[in-house]
C-alpha cells in the first residue's frame, strides 16, 4: 500500500499565541511525503531524517486507526521538504498535512478534509512542535489562500485571497527558534496590539495586519525587525516576522524583486523566493519525491 501527497507552506499574518486567534497565507514552498505500509505489527519509520520521526509516525497511526481501528500495520515514510525548519514558515504543519493525506491515499480511504487536518494538528501537539495547535498555519497550508482562525475551537472565521501575481521573499536567518524555547514567555503585554492585527485581518487588511503583528511580537520574541523595516523602505508592500521567527516574510510587486533582493542579500541569512499559494493540498502534485 503506497500513497503520495504534498502540502505547501505558509507565512504569518497574525500569530495566534497571544490571543488564540491567528491568520496566515499559503506560500509555494513544498513538502512531499510517500507512505508505504504493510500488514502486521511493526514500526513506522521515517527514512529521510532523524528529526520528526514521532510526528510522522503519529500521523500515520492516527489515520490508520480511523480507517482500520485496531488493525496493525508497519511501514516507512519518506519526506522531502524545501521549507526551512524552526524558522516560522510552518514546516511541521506542512509535514503533518502531507503525511496524513499520503496515509489516507495509501489506505484507500477518503476522509473529510477537516478530519485529516485535525488529525495532523493533534499529532503535532503531542510531538510538541506547536504551542497553539497551529490551526491557522495548518489550514493555510492545507487549503491555500488566506485564513483567519480561532485556534481555541478549531474554527475558520474568514477565508480570503492575496493577489497571485505578488512575489514572496523570505529572509531566513541561520538561527533556529524552537517552540520549546518560547513556551515560558509572557505575551500578555502585546495582547491589545495583536487584537488590532486580528481585526485588520478579519476586515481584509492583511498587509497592515502583518506589520502590526510583527512589531508586537518582535518585542517579546527578541527577534529583530531590521529586515522587515529595510524591506518596507525599499518598496515592499508588507513585511513581517513569520510565526515565532526568525524568518521574515515579504510581499512585493514582481517589478520590485530586484531592488529588494539587492538590499536584503546584504543581511545575514538566506533569501528565498516563493509565490502565493491558493492550491489546496489535495490538488498539489508532488514534485520533490
Amino acid at each position: 500500500m503506497i500513497g503520495k501527497a504534498a502540502s505547501r507552506g505558509a507565512a504569518t499574518i497574525v500569530n495566534a499565541i497571544a490571543t488564540g486567534r491567528g491568520a496566515a497565507f499559503g506560500i509555494s514552498l513544498e513538502v512531499d511525503a510517500v507512505v508505504e505500509l504493510a500488514n502486521g505489527p511493526g514500526e513506522i519509520v521515517l527514512r529521510d531524517s532523524q528529526e520528526g520521526g514521532n510526528l510522522v509516525a503519529g500521523c500515520v497511526r492516527a489515520i490508520t486507526k480511523k480507517t482500520y481501528g485496531k488493525r496493525e500495520l508497519n511501514g516507512e515514510v519518506h519526506v522531502k521538504s524545501e521549507i526551512p525548519v524552526s524558522r516560522g514558515l510552518k514546516s511541521s504543519s506542512a509535514v503533518s498535512n502531507a503525511v496524513v493525506l499520503a496515509t489516507a491515499r495509501a489506505l484507500g480511504t477518503d476522509l473529510p478534509d477537516m478530519e485529516l487536518l485535525l488529525a495532523g494538528i493533534d499529532e503535532s501537539m503531542k510531538a510538541g512542535v506547536t504551542i497553539t495547535g497551529a490551526f491557522d498555519d495548518a489550514s493555510a497550508c492545507f487549503f491555500g489562500g488566506v485564513v483567519v482562525t480561532d485556534n481555541r475551537n478549531f474554527t475558520i472565521l474568514h477565508r480570503g485571497t492575496l493577489d497571485p501575481d505578488l512575489a514572496v521573499l523570505l529572509h531566513v536567518p541561520d538561527r533556529k527558534i524552537t517552540k520549546a524555547s518560547v513556551k515560558g514567555l509572557d505575551f500578555s503585554p502585546i495582547k491589545k496590539e495583536v487584537e488590532k492585527a486580528y481585526e485588520l485581518a478579519m476586515n481584509g487588511s492583511y498587509m497592515k495586519a502583518m506589520e502590526v503583528n510583527s512589531r508586537a511580537y518582535a518585542k517579546i520574541l527578541d527577534v529583530s525587525e531590521d529586515v522587515a523595516e529595510l524591506a518596507r523602505k525599499k518598496g515592499a508592500l508588507a513585511a513581517g516576522i513569520s510565526g515565532t521567527g526568525p524568518a521574515t516574510a515579504i510581499l512585493c510587486d514582481k517589478a520590485d524583486v530586484g531592488t529588494l533582493t539587492s538590499a536584503l542579500q546584504k543581511q545575514e541569512g538566506t533569501l528565498l523566493r516563493a509565490h502565493i499559494n491558493d492550491v489546496p493540498a489535495r490538488e498539489v502534485v508532488p514534485r520533490l519525491l
